[in-house]
């Protein structure tokens, strides 16, 4: 397991984050995703552990809290030193109450949402608290300077955001900056070789401000594990059975997937190893979360961690999954072509 520079700071988190949205079960799409109990949850805690993953991610919304709650539990229980895990999670949603107030990034549901968060993690500060999506009706001056009270008070060491647009970052960074605040360590994103959207304003933004990434879904919601393709009838055995999430374009998932299958049966690993093979050697990438319902799904991705892609192998993955050309992309890349040859 290597361990990488968290954004600007100098934390260092592993290549690989146990995601716990698979933990708690509960209603809604909670029931599609996983409802591993305190006991299993702990089973996959212990082996990330053991396997020196020392980044866990969940979130307050997360099977409507039992996620955190099972989380917190697992570290007592398993008595992981504090000190030697970075915990992640996440506000924006409704959570408890069902008033008015009970979602979004204001500075009442902010502050009211890490004491909730504290309190099912069993902990006595969160190392990333992140805003989990945009909120169109609360400033974004209004969500920066509650977070920087968060950190000045010590119920949080970093702050992040997930799902959010470049601009909106960006700004959010600005106002940081003059403002003199604790500023977005990370974003969170959905990130795959057969969904390369964020490459288009999000890469080239995370790279210039020095923000670190976090990948979600690394495998689509199991269409990259291997146990489909354009020749598969139905998803049974994906979780895309019965949620189909995130969106996919399946021809440029099925291109990206037969690519991936000719490594995989070369090197004798699975499909899915390449697939998260091919996000560790993405510069970009900080940590890219991997959640599972077993502990040898979790052995699996672990297993990522050691394949070496070949310059070839790169190259051959990246034309299976190249996007289709948008302007102003194409119009940039021509335009750089004479000042490219002077960069170093």
């Amino acid at each position: 397991m290597q361990y990488r520079k968290f954004g600007r700071t100098g934390l260092l988190v592993s290549e690989l984050c146990l995601g716990t949205m698979t933990f708690g079960g509960g209603s809604g799409i909670w029931t599609h995703i996983g409802d591993l109990q305190q006991s299993e949850a702990e089973g996959l805690v212990g082996r990330a552990i053991d396997a020196g993953i020392n980044f866990i991610d969940t979130a307050d919304v997360y099977s409507e809290g039992q996620s955190e709650v099972i989380t917190g539990q697992a570290l007592k229980n398993l008595k992981i030193p504090r000190d030697s895990v970075v915990v992640a999670t996440k506000v924006l949603g409704e959570t408890g109450s069902k008033g008015p107030n009970a979602g979004g990034a204001s500075r009442y549901h902010i502050m009211d949402g890490v004491k909730a968060s504290l309190k099912r993690l069993q902990l006595d500060h969160i190392d990333l608290y992140q805003i989990h999506g945009f909120d169109p009706l609360t400033p974004i001056e209004e969500t920066v300077h509650a977070l920087d009270n968060l950190v000045q008070q010590g119920h949080v060491r970093y702050v992040g955001v997930s799902n959010w647009a470049a601009w909106q970052i960006a700004k959010a960074l600005g106002i940081a900056e003059r403002d003199r605040l604790a500023r977005f360590e990370s974003l969170q994103a959905y990130y795959t070789i057969a969904g390369r959207d964020l490459e288009r304003e999000l890469v080239p933004m995370l790279r210039s401000e020095n923000v670190g990434l976090m990948v979600w879904s690394p495998l689509a919601g199991g269409l990259l594990s291997g146990k489909v393709d354009r020749h598969t009838e139905t998803e049974k055995g994906t979780r895309r059975a019965t949620f189909d999430f995130p969106p996919v374009n399946r021809e440029r998932a099925y291109d990206c997937i037969d690519a991936m299958r000719v490594l995989a049966e070369a090197r004798k690993v699975s499909v899915a190893q390449i697939a998260l093979a091919w996000l560790l050697h993405q510069p970009v990438v900080t940590s890219v979360i991997v959640g599972a319902k077993r502990v040898d799904q979790l052995d699996d991705n672990i297993a990522a961690t050691a394949i070496k892609l070949s310059a070839d192998e790169l190259a051959t993955l990246d034309k299976a999954s190249a996007l289709p050309a948008e302007y102003p992309g194409w119009m940039l890349e021509r335009q750089r072509v004479n000042r490219d040859k002077h960069l170093a």
